[in-house]
């Protein structure tokens, strides 16, 4: 059954900072080539910086980071090139300065890492600057060792949600966002499916992706927007997993069954 096609693939090379947009990449169990693989470690915290908690690390947003093989790029010598706001490469001390926080751009997972997630409510209610309630998560834990990935190594959205949400797609930060028709959240019919894409990939959807802050801050040239957030709060609220709440979610989360090559206008099915 033809669900739609793939109208954009999105790397993150390191967690929580902008992405770069890609016209093909090879997909296996740890997800996209290097998404995902390097984050910024507070080491006053011992955490993984994350804009999930807007107060302390809403200003990642402003950074973009490519992976070394973009043509002509120069690297910081961790396989990533990140630059400000300005398009100037920085490094871990301007980065630092910039956030108020000592950082270090790390490739390894630690065990148990941990991120702080401001309780997304308070934050529409509050703002990005009052001192709102912080859960702390464990990093992956549907994903393979290895990544700084929230739960599972891939992220799908599709257009219909887009258009459900009215944000733009950055907003949400997927891997993938897939055409289709339809009105509404269709990917929740998804959950608990196998999906082919391309030759060779195979899928698992494994949950529907609970959104926090982050959707409604500034990326980059986008200003703040609080309906990418509203949205979901009020039409789609889920239950992702036993014994959670419901929670607003836009998008899902899914695993890699069979790795594979996959490329804009690649067709997704129900595998």
């Amino acid at each position: 059954m033809r669900l739609g096609t793939v109208e954009r693939l999105r790397r993150y090379p390191v967690k929580s900072l902008l992405g770069e947009e890609l016209a093909a990449a090879e997909v296996d169990v740890r997800g996209v080539d290097r998404d995902r693989a390097r984050a910024l470690l507070d080491l006053g915290t011992g955490r993984i910086a994350s804009a999930k908690n807007p107060r302390r690390w809403a200003g990642l947003l402003g950074y973009t980071a490519v992976a070394a093989t973009v043509t002509g790029t120069a690297t910081t010598g961790d396989g990533v090139a990140i630059t400000g706001p300005d398009g100037r490469q920085v490094d871990e001390a301007e980065l630092s300065e910039a956030l108020g926080r000592k950082v270090v751009l790390v490739a390894e997972r630690p065990p148990g890492a941990t991120i702080e997630r401001a309780v997304p409510e308070e934050v529409l209610a509050h703002g990005i600057e009052a001192e709102v309630e912080v859960t702390v998560n464990e990093l992956g834990r549907e994903a393979p060792a290895g990544g700084f990935f929230d739960f599972a190594p891939l992220h799908l959205i599709t257009t219909s949600t887009l258009a459900a949400t009215g944000a733009e797609a950055e907003r949400y930060r997927p891997n993938l966002v897939i055409r289709t028709e339809g009105d509404g959240y269709v990917e929740n019919a998804w959950v608990g499916r196998e999906l082919a894409i391309g030759p060779a990939l195979r899928l698992r959807v494994v949950v529907p992706t609970p959104r926090c802050a982050v959707p409604t801050l500034r990326h980059g040239p986008l200003p703040r927007s609080t309906s990418a957030l509203r949205g979901p709060a009020e039409h789609n609220r889920l239950v992702p997993l036993e014994g959670m709440p419901a929670l607003p979610c836009a998008g899902v989360y899914a695993q890699v069954l069979a790795p594979g090559r996959i490329a804009v206008g690649d067709e997704v099915r129900l595998g």
